[in-house]
């Protein structure tokens, strides 16, 4: 062969080699907050103040993506896990995500808690186009691509589970005469809306509408006056310690109303055992994740890797708190989003990969129920069951409900 030969040869293989690794240099794309090594996952917390009993969503979150990371990461890349507390408290929560943003340049803002704490940074969000992903609230607003195409819910929108309570209530009870306790916040007025479309036209009478702040010590003196209206249904759109609060009061008082509870409240070790177990019976809700406590999930698939993610990663939590199966519910799917993301880990496409979910099924969501996205729907679970207290734990009837947005 001619040096002459050689030399092309060698040349076209440099080109060739060249062409190859700017071909793999070409497939891997970052924006702030990702890279080879890691993703940078930022997150807010309520883990003082009003709203503290959430404060083990975050916790189990980074139980998660402990055992990820263990596991060698996703797409090879280990997550970044920084979690600050707001309190409960909008001014914090500003704070709070300027400092992840600005300071800390995370990559995406994970399942921060709270409709009040979150609507003060929306706007922010989406003029820096970071994305507020799978917030850990229900308010119907998240579900907004074409206003907020950062921003999107986890859970069930608080007024479609608020109508679906609306079509319990007049099966159960057609003449009912309804007292209402309320959040005075986006969070209470959203479940307003959906009671008020299912039965303003209804047969049953709305008689008393109640709001309470969040600041308040105690919320005795609102269930007092609800009682002395003389209604035989109570619905309760409180946060934990609020609701907790106004089922124990009810059973102080010897009021005995049908009582239908946010979902939001449904943890046993936050709300019915504060409340006390006696008190708490009878209570209704809808669900759509499974109750770890509960002996029938026992030999249930996710179940028992949710079980073993606990014993190894958060030994001697309380599973009867619904907000551990929560957290480990978001983060499997934000780690899903991650997957599908691949190598082109820019803030554009990771909005992308969470708006087409397909029939995804977290290990701790009731059988039946998936997260399921599109680019113009942006509420990630849209399914729920009813359930009702009895003996200590939450027990499940009825059908599947669907709940598409509106409906």
């Amino acid at each position: 062969m001619t040096t002459n030969k050689k030399m092309s040869l060698l040349a076209a293989a440099t080109a060739l080699c060249l062409l190859s690794t700017q071909a793999a240099f070409a497939q891997k794309k970052y924006d702030t907050g990702a890279s080879d090594t890691e993703i940078k996952i930022g997150n807010v917390e309520a883990y003082s103040g009003p709203a503290s009993a959430y404060g083990i969503i975050g916790k189990t979150e980074e139980a998660y993506f402990k055992m990820i990371n263990d596991q060698g990461g996703i797409n090879g890349r280990k997550i970044n896990w920084i979690s600050y507390d707001d309190g409960y408290s909008p001014p914090k929560t500003v704070e709070q995500i300027r400092k992840l943003i600005e300071s800390d340049e995370v990559f995406l803002v994970f399942n921060a808690l709270g409709t009040p704490t979150q609507t003060a940074v929306q706007k922010y969000h989406n003029a820096k186009k970071v994305p507020q992903l799978f917030l850990a609230t229900g308010a119907s607003k998240w579900n907004d691509p074409k206003e907020f195409p950062w921003t999107m819910g986890f859970q069930p929108s608080y007024r479609v589970e608020a109508r679906i309570f609306g079509k319990y209530i007049l099966k159960a009870k057609p003449d009912a005469k309804i007292a209402i306790f309320y959040a005075n916040d986006d969070f209470g007025k959203d479940y307003l809306v959906g009671l008020k479309e299912i039965l303003d036209k209804s047969s049953a009478k709305i008689v008393a509408e109640e709001s309470y702040e969040t600041t308040e010590p105690s919320i005795d003196s609102h269930i007092v006056k609800l009682k002395d209206t003389g209604a035989d249904v109570f619905v309760n759109i409180a946060t934990p310690k609020f609701a907790a609060q106004a089922i124990k009061k009810i059973a102080e008082l010897g009021w005995k109303p049908m009582q239908v509870m946010t979902d939001v409240s449904i943890s046993i070790g936050a709300v019915m055992k504060p409340a006390g177990l006696e008190a708490s019976e009878g209570v209704l809700s809808a669900g759509y994740l499974k109750d770890a406590s509960d002996p029938q999930w026992k030999n249930d698939e996710g179940m028992k890797k949710f079980m073993a993610f606990i014993e190894k990663y958060m030994p001697g939590a309380n599973i009867s708190d619904a907000n551990l199966v929560y957290g480990y519910a978001a983060a499997q799917t934000m780690a899903q989003v991650l997957k599908q993301a691949g190598d082109n880990l820019t803030r554009e496409n990771v909005m992308k990969q969470a708006a087409s979910l397909k029939d995804f099924t977290p290990d701790t969501l009731i059988p039946g129920i998936r997260v399921n996205t599109s680019p113009t729907d942006f509420a990630p679970v849209e399914q729920l069951k009813m359930m009702q207290f009895k003996n200590g734990q939450w027990e499940l009837f009825g059908d599947i409900i669907s709940a598409e947005t509106g409906g």
